[in-house]
């Protein structure tokens, strides 16, 4: 075996070991300064580093020592002032529910040229956040839900006017501090506005914010004995330096990293990147509820030491009664969503943006997040209707999916609920146009039964035989009217003429929806 295809089961190089303390950032310019994000340059996925410090702490409730090591959590976890006095006034549940935020930045300063080159991490790109995700954990701790945020979302940041996401925490770094303010104020300003801006988005109360630093993701990931991950085809790349066969395998360290900071090559860029950032999260969880982890207390000590030196949390978080609340959760109790969106686009500056579904839709799909009792969990796929016979097993039929609804990402998800359904998904793309109203089942000649099977798995779709499909492949072509696999197609309803028309089917859940528990495979 090759030293590039072993790179993901060797232990972290002596000189990545976490460091003994946290540098401090070189001070930025003060109110004149700009903090805009600096295009091209590779973006770090950090959303898995920073659930998975939180999420070790769970084992801590299992623990008959758990009170030593949340002692060992609180005394060495890193503070601050992140929760803002004004304009995070959004409902945040019932009881004890709490809405935490969690956040990566994309920056290397910390790194030496060495690490950097090592782990293919590119240029440093600044203060942007570019792994926000929302996670809801209700008073019983019986579940969590975890919605990301793409960086390149396209909303209203208090006092900066409309920009991407990914600049909040820059604009309040750089700008709301002050040129005489501290490290510290600096990055609590940050904070602060980061929060204003998703709670005025989401309609929710942030009650808590984490975020995590690059080397503690090794630690983390080492300690568990890696993740188990299955791709649907090799994934190579030379800007992560990702390079992992297909299927099912075992994870940690470099390839780790590399796993959820790929984008080049994959169908749907950073969409991909999100998905694969959640199942890594997700792998992270199986493993850390496993027995593994839960009757090793010498492992738990590691991931508790570990988390508290990696993360940085606000002042009034509980580690260990977060720990406690989370007790009971399952992976099948902790479902990943992506904030509803509604195209892409470009701003005024001709940059690209993804434009999110509108405010009253945004408010109600987060407002049956946080309904306690009632979070929003991802439906199963619903098995195959008879209305139309199925001739040959779904595992017989290879799909090639099509994206021409103009619904960004709708491919990628759909390409997931036919796996989950049986059938061989050979790839997603996009259509030739993105104004299709009506879902297409395309197939060569002699392939009909072939594509019977799969109009019964999408009932009211239609077939058409087609010169350019290739022999033993039927192509999905998705529409306007497509609902999901198991779902019968509708004609699109008219637009809501305001802005308190009933919420759809969005607003309950949102894109990419999986739960822990899902091992299916992705791109």
């Amino acid at each position: 075996m090759s030293d590039t295809d072993d790179r993901g089961s060797r232990p972290l190089p002596p000189r990545l070991d976490p460091r003994a303390g946290r540098a401090t950032l070189p001070a930025r310019g003060g109110a004149g300064s700009t903090a805009a994000p600096r295009p091209g340059t590779a973006r770090l996925a950090i959303g898995a580093r920073i659930i998975a410090g939180l999420l070790s702490l769970v084992v801590l409730s299992t623990a008959g020592w758990g009170w030593y090591l949340g002692g060992v959590a609180d005394a060495n976890v890193n503070r601050t002032d992140a929760i803002p006095s004004t304009g995070n006034d959004g409902t945040s549940g019932s009881g004890a529910a709490m809405n935490l935020l969690l956040v990566g930045n994309d920056s290397r300063r910390t790194l030496t040229k060495e690490q950097a080159a090592e782990l293919h991490t590119g240029d440093d790109s600044g203060l942007n956040t570019d792994t926000m995700i929302l996670v809801h954990v209700p008073s019983d701790g019986s579940k969590a839900s975890f919605v990301s945020f793409p960086r390149d979302s396209y909303v209203q940041i208090p006092g900066y006017g409309q920009d991407k996401l990914n600049a909040a925490y820059a604009y309040g770094y750089s700008r709301d501090a002050g040129s005489d303010a501290s490290e510290a104020e600096r990055q609590s300003a940050g904070a602060q506005l980061l929060i204003k801006t998703i709670s005025q988005l989401t309609g929710l109360q942030i009650n808590h914010y984490a975020e995590i630093d690059l080397l503690g993701f090794f630690n983390l990931s080492s300690v568990v004995g890696g993740v188990e991950v299955n791709l649907c085809k090799p994934a190579k790349d030379k800007y992560s330096g990702v390079n992992l066969p297909a299927g099912v395998q075992t994870i940690s360290g470099e390839q780790a990293l590399a796993f959820v900071r790929q984008r080049h090559g994959l169908p749907r860029g950073d969409f991909d990147r999100i998905v694969r950032q959640q199942t890594f999260i997700a792998g992270l969880i199986r493993k850390m509820l496993s027995d593994n982890v839960l009757l090793n207390p010498g492992k738990q000590r590691k991931l508790v030491e570990a988390a508290a030196d990696s993360i940085t949390v606000d002042k009034s978080l509980d580690l260990f009664g977060l720990a406690s609340q989370m007790q009971s959760v399952t992976a099948g109790s902790i479902d990943f969503q992506t904030i509803p969106y509604a195209g892409d686009g470009k701003d005024d500056a001709g940059r690209y943006i993804l434009k999110l579904k509108d405010q009253q839709t945004l408010h109600d799909f987060f407002a049956h997040l946080s309904a306690d009792g009632t979070e929003a969990t991802p439906a199963p796929a619903p098995a195959p209707t008879t209305t139309a016979p199925a001739t040959v097993a779904p595992a017989d039929v290879k799909v090639k999916v099509y994206n021409g609804s103009g619904t960004p990402g709708l491919a990628g998800s759909a390409g997931t609920a036919l796996t989950q359904a049986g059938f061989t998904v050979t790839g997603t793309a996009n259509a030739d146009a993105m104004n299709y109203t009506a879902t297409e089942v395309r197939y060569a000649a002699g392939d009909k039964a072939l594509a019977a099977a799969l109009v019964a798995a999408v009932p009211g779709s239609t077939a058409k035989q087609v010169d350019d499909a290739s022999g033993g492949t039927v192509q999905l072509i998705l529409g306007s009217d497509f609902n999901g696999v198991g779902q019968a197609v509708t004609k699109a309803a008219p637009a809501p003429t305001t802005a308190s028309a009933t919420a759809t089917a969005a607003t309950t859940t949102g894109e990419d929806a999986r739960t822990a528990a899902d091992t299916s495979c992705i791109n």
